[in-house]
C-alpha cells in the first residue's frame, strides 16, 4: 500500500527521537537473524524453507532514492520470529541493516524529510510507536499508550499522530458477576461474539492526537461506536489514511453490529473532518465491500476498491474515484473484467497504479484518469504483490513458485524491471527446484482452464512420479505464483512428487463469469474441472496412476473431503487442512454468515430454496459409505472461520468405517499455521502420510 508523505518539524522531533539504546540482559534468549544452513543436498527441507528471510512492507524515501524495508528470520529452537529493518539505495547499492533487537520492527515508515523512521515495536512491554534515525541510532519511545496500539500514521503535516487501538466496552451483564471474582463463563445474547480466531471482547477505533511529547491518550473519532477500523480480520492500515492537508482521515468501517454484522458485507468509506469533528459517508448506497481510500497527491481526489453486492466477499474488486470537489464518483474498471486491488496515485495524481490478477499470475497495472485507460505494464510467470510510485520508477514486491519475496525496481513508463534485494540468493543459489510449466485443460463443459504442472527437481521423463492433485481454498482465490511457507509446491516437488493444480470453476482471474460459477455449486462444475486436470496429467507416460493423491486446505479441504466420495478409486491417498466435512454444521458454526448464505445459498432448514439444498445434498459427510482410500486430517483449534470439529467428524467417520486415518491437531493455531516448529511438524506430517500410501 502506499503511505502519504510525513513533513517533519524539526524542533519537535528533536524531543521525540532523542535517546539511549537499551542495554542488554544477560539472560536474553540468542537474537533471531540471518544464520548460516548447511544444506546437505540441493534438495529443499522443511527446515531450509523456514530459513528464508520473508520481506515486507517496502518504503520509499521522501527524495525516491532509499528503500525501508522489514526482513523476518525464524528460530526453531525458540519458535518464534524475529524482524528487523533494513534500507538500500533505489539503485540496489548500499544494503544496511539499521535495526539489530528482539522485538520485531513493524510498519516502518519514513519522515518527510527522510531524516527519521517511525516503527511499532513491543519493546516497552506492548506494542507502542518508536522512532529512530535512518542509521538505527536515536531510538525513542514516542506512544506510551494503555493496552498498546495496532497501527498508526502521522499526519502529512507532522502536527498529529492517528493510531489504532482496541476500545473495550462495559460488560452488560456485570450485575450477575457480583461476588464472582473466579467466574470464567461468558455470556452474549447476539452473534459475531467470535471472529477468525478471537473471543470478541473488543473492537479497534481510531484516535488522534498532538504529535508532541510521549503521546498516552488521544481523541477517539468513533467514540460511544460499537464498531470497528480496520476491519477484520485482514484489514490493515491500509484501510486507514491522511488527507494531503492534515484535515480528513479516511477510513473503512462496517456501521454494524451482531447478527447485522455477521450477514453483511456492506463496509463504507467515512470522511471525518479535524476541525468541525463531522464524518461523512461518501459511498452511502454502494452495498458491498468499501475499502481501503487513499487521497490523490494534490488532494483533489479519492480512490477506493469497491465490491458491489451486499454478502458475496468474492465480488469483483472495482476501482472507483471521487472528485472531492463535485462528490461525482467514477467506476474506472466497468468495462474492466478484472479485479483492481493495491491502489496507489502516481506523484503527479494523474495515474492509479494497481496490482490485477489475469489468468494466475498478478500483473501491475496503470490508470489513466484523464481518459480511462487501463494498460498492463508487467507480464511474466510470477505474481507482484506491492506497488509504489517513486518518481520515475515503481517500487514492488515480486514471488513466483519458484522464489520467495524480493524487491524490485520497474520503470514507471516501459515496465523494465531490475530486482533490487537478494535477500535469501546465498541459499537459493544451493538449491535445485523443479520446472513449473503452464497446460490448458478442456473441461467436460468444453472450456479451457488454465493449470500449473510442478516437476520434482532432477525431473526425468523416463521414470514414474506419485502425482498429486492440489485443491485450492478461498473458494475464490486464484492459483497464482504464489510462495506459501506451508502450501509451497516445491517443497511438494522436492519430495518427489509431481503437482498439478489446476484454476477450477470459481476463481478469479479468468472473468466474472468463470469466478461466480461456484456460488451456490459445491460439489458441481469445479469438482468436475479438478477431475479433468488430473485425468488430463495422469495420461502422461511420467505419472505413476497407482500412485496419485489429493491434498487442499479450507475449501480445498472440502474438495478432498467430497472427492474422498467421488473420486472412483482415482486416488491412494487423501490430506484435507481445516475442510468443511458436514455443511449443516458449517453453517451454524461459522461466525461470518454473509460466506455460507451467499455461497451455500442460504440456510439447510428452507425446503424451498433450491441452491440450498443442492448444496446441502452435496455435503461431503453424505458420500462416507463411498469412503476406501486412506485419509490425513489435520485442523487448528482457534480456527473459527471452520471450526475444528469438522475434521474431528471427517476423521471418526474414516475410523469408524475402517479406513486408514491420522488426526493432526493443533491447538494454539487458526485458519493456518504460524508457528515454526508447528509448521516443521506440518511438513513431517503431510510427507509421511503422503510417504506411507505413495511411495
Amino acid at each position: 500500500m502506499k503511505k502519504i508523505s510525513l513533513f517533519l518539524m524539526i524542533a519537535m522531533v528533536a524531543g521525540i527521537f532523542s535517546c539511549k539504546p537499551k542495554e542488554k540482559k544477560s539472560d536474553e534468549a540468542p537474537l533471531i537473524e540471518k544464520q548460516t544452513i548447511e544444506l546437505k543436498s540441493d534438495i529443499m527441507t522443511p527446515e531450509v524453507l523456514w530459513s528464508f528471510g520473508r520481506i515486507g512492507e517496502p518504503e520509499i524515501s521522501p527524495d525516491k532514492k532509499t528503500i525501508l524495508y522489514g526482513v523476518t528470520y525464524y528460530d526453531l529452537s525458540q519458535n518464534k520470529g524475529n524482524r528487523e529493518l533494513y534500507t538500500v539505495g533505489i539503485n540496489g547499492q548500499g544494503m544496511k541493516q539499521v535495526t539489530k533487537t528482539r522485538f520485531s520492527e513493524q510498519q516502518a515508515m519514513w519522515s518527510p524529510d527522510g531524516k527519521k523512521i517511525t516503527f511499532l515495536s513491543s519493546e516497552s512491554g506492548s506494542m507502542q510507536l518508536w522512532g529512530m534515525d535512518p542509521d538505527g541510532n536515536n531510538r525513542k519511545q514516542i506512544t506510551n499508550v494503555e493496552n498498546g496500539i495496532n497501527g498508526y500514521k502521522l499526519s502529512p503535516d507532522m502536527k498529529q499522530l492517528l493510531y489504532a487501538a482496541e476500545v473495550f466496552p462495559e460488560n452488560q451483564f456485570k450485575d450477575l458477576y457480583a461476588g464472582l471474582p473466579k467466574a470464567s463463563g461468558q455470556i452474549y445474547n447476539d452473534l459475531m461474539y467470535r471472529h477468525w480466531d478471537t473471543w470478541v471482547q473488543s473492537y479497534s477505533h481510531i484516535f488522534v492526537a498532538p504529535f508532541t511529547g510521549i503521546i498516552t491518550k488521544g481523541k477517539d473519532i468513533m467514540v460511544n461506536e460499537p464498531f470497528e477500523s480496520p476491519l477484520m480480520p485482514f484489514g490493515g492500515m491500509e484501510q486507514i489514511n491522511w488527507s494531503p492537508d492534515s484535515k480528513t482521515i479516511a477510513y473503512t468501517c462496517r456501521k454494524k453490529k451482531g447478527a447485522e454484522y455477521a450477514k453483511s458485507t456492506n463496509s463504507d468509506i467515512y470522511l471525518y473532518d479535524l476541525e468541525k469533528g463531522n464524518t461523512l459517508n461518501i459511498s452511502e448506497g454502494m452495498m458491498g465491500y468499501d475499502i481501503a481510500p487513499v487521497f490523490s497527491p494534490n488532494g483533489k481526489k479519492i480512490a477506493w476498491q469497491s465490491m458491489e453486492r451486499d454478502g458475496y466477499e468474492s465480488d469483483k474488486n472495482r476501482l472507483f474515484v471521487m472528485d472531492l470537489s463535485t462528490k461525482a464518483k467514477t467506476d474506472y474498471t466497468k468495462n474492466f473484467d478484472q479485479n483492481a486491488e493495491s491502489l496507489a496515485w502516481s506523484d503527479d495524481s494523474k495515474s492509479i497504479y494497481f496490482i490485477s490478477d489475469w489468468q494466475a499470475t498478478d500483473e501491475i497495472y496503470r490508470l489513466d484518469i484523464e481518459n480511462g485507460n487501463i494498460a498492463k505494464m508487467t507480464e511474466g510467470i510470477h505474481n507482484y504483490t506491492t506497488v509504489l510510485p517513486a518518481g520515475e520508477f515503481l517500487v514492488a514486491t515480486k514471488v513466483s513458485m519458484s522464489m520467495p519475496a524480493e524487491i524490485y525496481t520497474l520503470n514507471a513508463k516501459t515496465g523494465k524491471e531490475t530486482q533490487i534485494t537478494t535477500t535469501n540468493k546465498d541459499i537459493l543459489d544451493k538449491l535445485t527446484f523443479g520446472k513449473v510449466t503452464q497446460r490448458w485443460i478442456k473441461t467436460t463443459d468444453n472450456k479451457e482452464m488454465k493449470t500449473w504442472i510442478i516437476y520434482p527437481p532432477h525431473f526425468d521423463s523416463t521414470k514414474k512420479y506419485p502425482t498429486l492433485l492440489y485443491c485450492e481454498g478461498g473458494p475464490q482465490s486464484t492459483v497464482s505464483q504464489f510462495w506459501s511457507y506451508r502450501w509451497n509446491f516445491q517443497m511438494m516437488a522436492a519430495n518427489g512428487y509431481i503437482v498439478v493444480a489446476p484454476n477450477r470453476r470459481g476463481l478469479p482471474g479468468f472473468g466474472s463469469a468463470w469466478n461466480e460459477e461456484i456460488s451456490g455449486d459445491y460439489g458441481g462444475q469445479n469438482m468436475k474441472d479438478y477431475l479433468s486436470a488430473i485425468d488430463a496429467v495422469s495420461k502422461e507416460p511420467y505419472v505413476n496412476k497407482d500412485k496419485m493423491g489429493c491434498v487442499g486446505a479450507s475449501y480445498g479441504g472440502f474438495s478432498v473431503y467430497w472427492l474422498a466420495g467421488n473420486h472412483n478409486k482415482r486416488f491412494k491417498a487423501f490430506i484435507a487442512h481445516d475442510g468443511m466435512f458436514n455443511l449443516e454444521s458449517q453453517y451454524l458454526e461459522t461466525e461470518e454468515m454473509w460466506f455460507v448464505n451467499w455461497d451455500l445459498g442460504g440456510p439447510y432448514w428452507d425446503k424451498n430454496n433450491k441452491i440450498a439444498q443442492r448444496s446441502f445434498a452435496n455435503s461431503p459427510h453424505r458420500f462416507v459409505q463411498n469412503w476406501d482410500t486412506p485419509i490425513l486430517c489435520i485442523h487448528g483449534g482457534l480456527d473459527y472461520r471452520i471450526v475444528a470439529t469438522q475434521g474431528m467428524q471427517a476423521f471418526d467417520a474414516a475410523i469408524l468405517r475402517g479406513i486408514p486415518a491420522e488426526l493432526l491437531y493443533f491447538p494454539d493455531e487458526n485458519h493456518w499455521v504460524l508457528k515454526p516448529q508447528n509448521g516443521i511438524l506440518w511438513q513431517r506430517t503431510f510427507f509421511n502420510w503422503l510417504d506411507r500410501w505413495l511411495k
